[in-house]
């Protein structure tokens, strides 16, 4: 298993620096004094020393690495891992050093991963002054908390329906050895593992609360749905993701649900669905509340004795009084200027 190491005893780029264009600059006077004594008829030893110098010299600069806030760097050296530097400074290390980053040129929808608008604007630059444009991918690792918008996925929940959902997922790498070498990419690998972790959370609850479902695994049915528990849905989501991305040297610091809807071949019934059913407990509260009213008034009646009902009458004013409560439009007053019989 790949462990990171950081080396903390390279930040001496500066001084890498100046010695190197020091002796940079002596190089270059001890050639112009060996030509000298080569046009005396001195030996060229000099001149051949500072000549090979002034051709292999650059190479120190090589080592030299500059990283800003919340980057690193993973170095090998001839295939074996070396180390990585982290956090800001000027660096120095062996010349021969390379950087490793295999996701440095994937571009997920992530924040931090796409620069479209500079894209452009450098390619245009480029035609415009005739040169070709450069490869500027680095091979730096960020550090920053990320945020990961993968597509909409079309995924059946517990009961068979199928809905559309989506989610945002924050992360950031904390093990950069194991994000470079046990993984092949480790963006790719997080997406992934983001698909799969959310088809697995999300089929085990109902889109709404349904009856004889059980959501926590516990045998006992609960309100549990991906409407109505989106915070414990979420949480679940965050933590199925890390156990999968824990061997990638990846943190999960939030996952959030960004959109839910019905899949659209089924919406237009499921709001049908919805409409039947706040229609029908729209009514069931309305005919609970006239019989509360009529039971009342037919109390009242009787407290005060204002007038005597038989059973037919009784029966005659609930079926006029229920008409007139439960009814959908204002009801019309009839004068009875004779008798029921």
């Amino acid at each position: 298993m790949m462990t990171e190491k950081i080396l903390t005893n390279k930040k001496n780029g500066m001084l890498a620096l100046l010695i190197t264009i020091a002796v940079y600059v002596a190089a270059i006077a001890a050639c112009a004094v060996g030509g000298m004594i080569v046009s005396e008829g001195g030996l060229p030893i000099l001149l051949i020393i500072s000549i090979v110098y002034l051709s292999i010299g650059w190479i120190p600069l090589c080592g030299l690495k500059v990283l800003k806030p919340q980057e690193a760097l993973v170095l090998t050296l001839f295939g074996k891992y070396v180390g990585t530097l982290k956090n800001e400074g000027f660096y120095f290390v062996n010349p021969f050093c390379t950087s490793v980053n295999p996701a440095a040129k994937t571009k997920l929808n992530q924040s931090g991963d796409v620069n479209g608008g500079n894209q452009k604007a450098l390619t245009a630059l480029s035609i415009q002054t005739g040169t070709a444009q450069q490869e500027t991918t680095s091979n730096k690792i960020s550090l920053k908390i990320m945020t990961l918008n993968n597509n909409r996925q079309k995924i059946n929940d517990c009961l068979g329906n199928p809905v559309e959902i989506g989610i945002a997922v924050m992360w950031r790498v904390t093990d950069t050895a194991k994000a470079v070498f046990n993984v092949d990419n480790y963006k790719e690998y997080l997406s992934l593992q983001c698909d799969s972790a959310l088809r697995n959370i999300v089929r085990i609850y109902p889109y709404d609360v349904a009856p004889n479902i059980d959501t926590t695994g516990d045998g006992v049915a609960d309100e549990g749905s991906l409407r109505g528990s989106s915070e414990v849905v979420s949480a679940r989501i965050r933590d199925e993701i890390q156990k999968k991305v824990q061997e990638a040297g990846i943190e999960i610091v939030e996952a959030r649900i960004t959109y839910l809807a019905y899949a659209p071949e089924i919406a237009a019934v499921m709001l049908q669905r919805q409409q039947a059913s706040a229609i029908i407990d729209a009514r069931k509260m309305i005919v609970d509340g006239a019989v509360g009213m009529v039971e009342m008034a037919l109390e009242r009646l009787n407290e005060n004795q204002l007038v005597e009902l038989d059973e037919e009458r009784k029966a005659a004013m609930v079926s006029n009084l229920l008409v007139v409560l439960c009814g959908n439009h204002d009801a019309q007053p009839i004068v009875n200027t004779g008798s029921l019989y």
